[in-house]
């Protein structure tokens, strides 16, 4: 008799375990866990590049001392690497033609 209640207890165990696997399965393979997945992704690689920007940063901080060099002024009216802002932005960012000498 013990070892009936024991193998019931084993198998809804093991019922119970792999309702919770095929539960989570499934949401990750739905539209919303697909969501869920991929946000995380992109937080974790927007968290990679800050790391990698700030011992980029870091490391050239520490060749510039041990070359004896200034480090880099930014230029004015940017914020960021190869982004204009501030004074130095463009305007609408709209093309203008090019125009053509046609003598």
């Amino acid at each position: 008799m013990i070892t009936r209640v024991f193998w019931f207890a084993v198998g809804t165990g093991a019922g119970v375990y792999g309702t919770v696997k095929a539960r989570r399965l499934a949401y990750r393979l739905s539209p919303p866990g697909l969501s869920d997945q991929l946000a995380a992704g992109g937080l974790g690689l927007r968290a990679l590049a800050g790391d990698v920007r700030e011992a980029m940063t870091q490391r050239e901080q520490e060749l510039l001392e041990r070359l004896g060099l200034e480090p880099r002024r930014p230029l004015e009216g940017v914020d960021a690497p190869g982004r204009l802002g501030g004074s130095a932005s463009l305007g609408t960012g709209a093309r203008q033609p090019r125009r053509r000498d046609l003598t």
